[in-house]
């Protein structure tokens, strides 16, 4: 299926983004991948997400969703916030896109 939306993933986070499938296998990742670039803001078949409560799940700006807690395997997981409508700058094109807040590689 083509995306949808295109994800984001700051360069704080590039080099755990690089070591997904290395931690969690190619079915996980590309799960993952798929959820995000395709449906953000429905619930997954397969894994458990949370949408957070409290200040960690506040919108980083207008038009953004809260915070969505992805749990990709028991040791890893992902935060991530959605935008049907984002534009880099006034009067710019409208994108849909995904920033992926964190990744972790912990137990919670």
């Amino acid at each position: 299926m083509a995306p949808l939306y295109r994800v984001l993933v700051h360069k704080s986070f590039k080099s755990h983004y690089d070591d997904l499938i290395q931690r969690v296998g190619i079915q996980q990742a590309q799960q993952f991948w798929d959820h995000l670039a395709v449906t953000p803001g429905e619930p997954s078949g397969i894994a458990n997400i949370t949408i957070l409560k409290g200040k960690a799940g506040n919108p980083r700006g207008p038009r953004w969703s809260r915070t969505h807690h992805y749990e990709l395997t028991s040791k890893a997981r992902a935060d991530y916030q959605y935008n049907n409508a984002y534009t880099a700058a006034a009067g710019g094109d409208e994108h849909r896109v995904v920033a992926i807040l964190t990744i972790s590689f912990g137990s919670h």
